[in-house]
Formats: structure tokens, C-alpha cells, sequence
């Protein structure tokens, strides 16, 4: 039985690591994918995961599932598409570290999964199933994600959610807030960012997470709020944790889904309702995660960014 199962897209990054006098860029090629990093998170933390999403038949793709395997992450659930590439995503980086994203991705493999291809065996084995929004900006990826959806939530496991909004994916702002919006009518935990809430209501984050708890039955919300830390909420209270100061950020791609895998992992060891967690466990769940995303901002990349647990405990 496996803790946690995904789906959703699994791409590569092309991330930069120097340039040359006219401005153009040295990249390096890294994997990512919002879902992939988050099962590394998980599987780091000691949890058991797969992913169910469709990459290449080419050596982008191999490698990625290589590198899945590489981890412990289950890659049955995985398609090696002939007719598609293996999505590509293009990183900038600004002074900070913050990044934005290009994509080659019209259409990416992970955008042509079909309903009829997910593997719901993995579905049925898991305790919780996970999914975001970039698998829901093109058919036959949504629908697949809508069946998915479907699928755990009659098998009665928790869904979990992150909006992780990108806004160049979709034909317009108010198609990406309708999906979004499905999305987290479909949830248990939501882990969203200050900017998204913006985005969907115009609220701050603590409003946010109230209204999430009120309005759409979400029974657990972290709104993360960047590089000052996460707030966290259920039916028990609400709270803020601060990031760690002091750490020098590099690359901050894949640190909200390394957030929120973290998060997951501590959540699985407490082994209660999302809705039933005290504050104060809720407080330790997201340092540990604020902790954990912090670090992996130190180092290029999402996946292969995901420190061991001794290094995120040394600075609890």
C-alpha cells in the first residue's frame, strides 16, 4: 500500500547557470514537475509513493522515470508516449532566486494522459491521493484528473490539492480560477500560496484559509506565505509559523511543493483526520515543512533539491 499516490505532470527544468556577454543562458538540465517534486519530498520523509502521469518515449522521458526509480517512487502508473515530448519547462531566475517559468508544453506528454490509462490499482492502494492544476489546463489531461479525482474520492481517501497557479498554461485568468476552483471543492488539504488567494478572491491569507474551511469543506489549509513562513488552519484554530532566517536562497523552484510533501510526510506520522490535528501539531507539521522548503532553496532544482531529514531536524 502506498502512502501517498500523485498525478500530474513530471517535465524537466531548464535552469540557469551562467550568461554569456550578449545575455544568453547556460541551462542545466534538472527534473521537476510540481507532483514529482512532492513525492520526493514524501519518499525522503519516509513515506511510499507513486505517480500516475504520461512523459515521452524519449530520453528526456526515460530519464525521468530513472530518476523516480532511482528514489523509490513507484513509476507503474507512469506512460511513455511515443506521439508526445517530454514537457519542458524553461527557468529565469531574478537576484533573489525567485523564478519564472516558460513552457514547451503545445502539447507536453503530461497534457495527453487519457482516463483510460490511469492506473487505478494504485488509486485503491493509497491512503492519500494528490493533485494539482497543470493537469487540468488541456484535454484529455483534465478529464483524466476529473475521473481520478472521482475515483479516490469514492474509494473514500483524502485528497489533497495545491493550486500551483501558472498563468501562461491557460487561455485565460478566468478559466484557470474555474478549475482551481473545482479543485478545491474536491479537497481535504489544500496547500496554497498568498498569491493565489489574491488571485482567486482578493483576500489575505488568514481570510483565505477561513474561507476554504467555511465554503468548501476543506478540513486542513497551509497558505504559505513565501520567504515569511506559512500560515496554518482547520476546525481546531489557526496559526503562523515563521521561516528560518539566514539561509542563502539560490533557486526557490519547487520550494511550495517541497512544502508541501514535507508537510504531508509529518501530517501521515501524527495518523489523525486532517480536521482533528491540535494547533500545536499543526505548528510542528508546518516548521518541520517551512524548514524543509527553506533548505531546498539553497541548490538548483526541485526533485534532486530535497535535503535528508537530519538536516531539516538540525535547524527545528
Amino acid at each position: 500500500m502506498k502512502d501517498v499516490v500523485a498525478l500530474g505532470e513530471l517535465l524537466i527544468d531548464f535552469a540557469p547557470v551562467s550568461t554569456d556577454d550578449a545575455g544568453y543562458p547556460t541551462l542545466k538540465a534538472q527534473p521537476g514537475g510540481a507532483p514529482g517534486n512532492f513525492l520526493a519530498a514524501l519518499q525522503q520523509y519516509g513515506c511510499s509513493t507513486a505517480l500516475i502521469g504520461k512523459v515521452g518515449d524519449d530520453a528526456f522521458g526515460r530519464l525521468l522515470i530513472g530518476t523516480l526509480d532511482s528514489l523509490g517512487i513507484g513509476t507503474r502508473g507512469i506512460i511513455a508516449d511515443a506521439c508526445a515530448f517530454t514537457t519542458m519547462a524553461f527557468v529565469t531566475l531574478d537576484g533573489t532566486g525567485n523564478r519564472s517559468f516558460s513552457f514547451a508544453r503545445k502539447p507536453g506528454a503530461d497534457t495527453c494522459l487519457r482516463t483510460d490509462e490511469i492506473n487505478r490499482s494504485l488509486i485503491e492502494e493509497c491512503r492519500v491521493f494528490h493533485f494539482g492544476t497543470l493537469s487540468l489546463t488541456d484535454e484529455p489531461a483534465r478529464s483524466a484528473t476529473q475521473a481520478a479525482v472521482a475515483f479516490a474520492k469514492e474509494q473514500g481517501k483524502l485528497v489533497s490539492f495545491d493550486p500551483n497557479l501558472r498563468k501562461p498554461l491557460w487561455l485565460s485568468e478566468d478559466a484557470a480560477k474555474e478549475q482551481i476552483e473545482w479543485g478545491l471543492h474536491q479537497a481535504d488539504i489544500v496547500k496554497i500560496s498568498d498569491e493565489e488567494i489574491e488571485f482567486l478572491w482578493g483576500l489575505s491569507p488568514e481570510e483565505g484559509a477561513q474561507k476554504l474551511l467555511r465554503e468548501y469543506g476543506v478540513k486542513l489549509v497551509y497558505a504559505t506565505l513565501g520567504p515569511k513562513g506559512c500560515h496554518f488552519a482547520n476546525r481546531q484554530g489557526c496559526g503562523q509559523v515563521d521561516s528560518p532566517k539566514g539561509l542563502h536562497v539560490v533557486d526557490t523552484t519547487g520550494a511550495g511543493d517541497i512544502f508541501g510533501g514535507s508537510a504531508m510526510s509529518q501530517f501521515l506520522r501524527l495518523n489523525k483526520a486532517p480536521e482533528e490535528l491540535t494547533v500545536e501539531e499543526m505548528r510542528a507539521v508546518t516548521r518541520f515543512a517551512c524548514c524543509a522548503a527553506s533548505l531546498s532553496t539553497q541548490t538548483h532544482g526541485g526533485i534532486t533539491s530535497v535535503v535528508p531529514e537530519e538536516q531539516v531536524c538540525a535547524i527545528l
